[in-house]
């Protein structure tokens, strides 16, 4: 009996002297984009859900806010979690536009944050506090763009661009010089806005054009909207795009006329190469009955997960600075996405894949090392 109480003293000690460490995490549930900070959270909590309990025992704790794909909201967010949550990291937002606000604020406050999915090149310029577990928008740019020379064997290409998008102007700049340098030819570039409806008169002129296939590194709802009335147009010119439409809503939205899309993008659930990475998916499958995991759920989850890879690292200065320092420390790390290495200016390398939609679902094609 003493022997029973003895060691209930000890367990109740342990919790008594176990801590709770708070993480935020920023990202639009509602609005726009939401599609995006849905996944992404899908893949933050699952992961937590795994991992919620650092080597020394303490707790890490999620606290969400919904940016609604707002700056304002982001803004607010990150200085509410900062200042009144006491959150120890963050991670987010999604988008880069609303993923800038968040930094700069973090990284004025000495807070680490990951970015899960935020692939502008500036993104960590001038930063201290910040990385990501994406790959940036040049290297995706530049590799697909080597991809449709070398691979499609493809020359001519019209860009739809959208304008108000660093995201897009990003992805834009890099696939063109790149396309150019593989001896591609930039037959038109046609500027459009984030939430144009109507690109009827686009697909006019684009149907006039001698092009081999259109780039479209836009979000989702223009990309599917695009889709559906080329198709309806009768434009059959392959379509191409980034990581802005590798979500359901994608193909939701555009239905069969994004069938033949082919698009880059940082993981592929059928192709997994890591142990974590298998076991996370195994874990998916039990809680949403499918094996379909997103590929923004497994950044998310890439980047708790490397959060607190860096936490533990820290367990005897669980200080600001020193999860930051060890998450640019990250090396060769076995991912959820596979093989990640961050270096010390915050970026990530990791392979970019190429997939197309068959049948309304992604199929991989191929992927395409650092």
């Amino acid at each position: 009996m003493k022997k029973i109480c003895l060691i209930l003293g000890i367990f109740a000690f342990i919790n008594l002297q176990a801590k709770e460490h708070k993480i935020g995490i920023v990202l639009p549930l509602t609005g726009a984009v939401a599609a995006y900070g849905q996944d992404i959270l899908s893949g933050v909590s699952l992961a937590n859900k795994l991992s919620f309990k650092l080597e020394n025992n303490d707790e890490v704790k999620l606290v969400i806010i919904d940016t609604k794909g707002d700056k304002l909201e982001t803004a607010n967010g990150v200085n509410r979690l900062i200042s009144q949550d006491k959150v120890i990291a963050l991670i987010g937002e999604a988008i880069t536009p609303n993923t800038i606000q968040a930094i700069s604020i973090a990284d004025n406050k000495q807070i680490p944050i990951i970015a899960p999915v935020a692939s502008g090149d500036k993104l960590l310029d001038k930063r201290t506090f910040a990385s990501r577990v994406c790959f940036n928008d040049s290297f995706q740019g530049d590799k697909f763009a080597s991809y449709v020379s070398k691979e499609l064997n493809l020359k001519k290409v019209a860009i739809i661009i959208d304008q108000s998008n660093v995201y897009s102007l990003g992805l834009a700049k890099a696939f063109e010089a790149s396309f150019i340098k593989n001896g591609g030819q930039i037959s038109k570039k046609i500027n459009i806005n984030s939430g144009d409806k109507d690109f009827r008169a686009i697909i006019s002129q684009l149907k006039n054009i001698d092009i081999d296939f259109v780039y479209m590194p836009i979000y989702h709802p223009e990309a599917a909207l695009f889709a559906r009335q080329a198709r309806q147009m009768n434009f059959i010119k392959l379509l191409s795009a980034a990581d802005g439409v590798n979500n359901q809503a994608f193909i939701e939205l555009g239905g069969e006329a994004v069938n033949g899309v082919i698009f880059t993008d940082s993981f592929d659930y059928n192709n997994l190469s890591t142990k974590l990475g298998k076991d996370f998916l195994n874990e998916y499958e039990k809680t949403k009955g499918s094996r379909e995991l997103p590929a923004f759920s497994a950044m998310g989850a890439d980047a708790y997960f490397v959060m607190v890879n860096a936490m533990n690292a820290c367990i005897n200065d669980l200080s600001s600075k020193c999860i930051n320092e060890k998450i640019k420390s990250t090396k060769n790390y076995e991912s959820v996405g596979g093989i990640l290495t961050i270096n010390l200016d915050g970026n990530a390398v990791r392979p970019v894949v190429i997939k197309e939609i068959v049948n309304q679902k992604q199929h991989f094609k191929s992927s395409i090392n650092p």
